[in-house]
């Protein structure tokens, strides 16, 4: 018995402890960890992304013409994705209806935030002129490095942790903790599922951005190889997770989400080889495109600048039929919202 006692204080010694505190207060507000894990996770992720979109030729800044649909529809789907994979915890007899809006107690499901975020990214690409799938593709990594923040959030409010586990990395959790499971001693330490999966999303970025170069992933192939990675490594860490989730055919609901989400990368990534085995022309869509303030060319002529604008609008009309490179650009940065 003194050893056992023993082996379990050697475990604690090296084990990671949860934070003391998940919020505090700045005068009349209450500041919570969680909400400023994601609001980082968002900023690094929009910074990637308006860099991975002006290489490819897009206008700086365009990015936030996007975000604005993409994070509101994307905190909304997260939101409900969580209420109704678990309906137990908000839709009983007295319940107050109103904590399914409280977000910063937790719960905001990743699945449902990538739906409502691609619908609100098709919204925003549409009214900047931005192709869906290149945006996609610069996305693709940066929700990684966003989803990799977010976890921390998990940490400071202790919960989704794992299985008990006598690793000597386990994650301390305090018996008093709701979610610690009945019957277990007071010392028992968990899988610290969070830190799994930020280790596997930020690998993950190395993977995905290797495989872009190496075989020239466009066309929303990029996005399918993110959901191949995430869908493998979630599948996994879900079937360790202890937390209460709703289960069909034996197998947790973001289990099947998981895999619903490999299969869609597979699913992009063939279709999309297929019909566009070429590289992008252009980030924008037809008769949308931006030019830069150094590509224009002045002439003194003005009928040789009427002559070029005719040229132009032509070439446009062309686009409309084709994917073939690019013709001269019309547009300006004023037909963005």
């Amino acid at each position: 018995m003194k050893g056992s006692t023993q082996v379990s204080l050697s475990l604690l010694s090296t084990s990671i402890p949860s934070p003391d505190w998940s919020f505090f207060d700045l005068g009349p507000f209450r500041i919570h960890a969680y909400a400023l894990c994601i609001l980082a996770g968002i900023i690094l992720a929009t910074v990637i992304t308006s860099r991975r979109l002006t290489k490819r030729g897009a206008e700086p800044g365009v990015v936030l013409d996007i975000i604005l649909w993409a994070v509101p529809l994307g905190i909304v789907g997260a939101r409900i994705y969580h209420v109704l994979s678990h309906p137990g915890d908000y839709f009983f007899e007295g319940a107050d209806l109103l904590r399914t809006l409280y977000i910063w107690e937790g719960g905001n499901a990743i699945f449902g935030s990538l739906l409502g975020g691609a619908v609100g990214a098709y919204i925003g690409c549409r009214l900047a002129g931005i192709r869906f799938w290149t945006f996609a593709d610069a996305v693709a990594p940066a929700l990684l490095v966003a989803q990799a923040t977010g976890r921390l959030g998990n940490w400071f409010n202790k919960e989704l942790f794992g299985l008990p586990t006598t690793l000597p990395w386990g994650l301390e959790i305090q018996p008093s903790n709701p979610a610690f499971p009945l019957g277990l001693p007071a010392d028992t330490l968990f899988h610290p599922t969070f830190l799994y999966e930020i280790i596997w999303n930020l690998l993950g970025v190395a993977v995905i951005l290797y495989l872009e170069r190496k075989f020239r992933l466009r066309f929303g192939q990029t996005l399918g190889a993110y959901l191949i990675w995430y869908g493998l490594g979630r599948s996994f860490f879900e079937s360790i997770r202890i937390d209460p989730s709703e289960i069909y055919f034996g197998i947790r609901t973001n289990v099947w989400a998981a895999l619903a989400a490999i299969a869609l990368g597979l699913v992009i990534i063939l279709v999309q080889r297929h019909r566009h085995p070429g590289l992008e022309p252009s980030p924008y869509m037809p008769g949308r495109e931006w030019i830069a303030p150094d590509a224009g060319v002045e002439f003194d002529d003005s009928d040789s600048e009427s002559d070029d604008h005719n040229t132009a609008d032509q070439s446009d009309d062309a686009d409309d039929h084709t994917e073939s490179p690019e013709a001269p650009a019309t547009s300006t940065s004023a037909s963005r919202l």
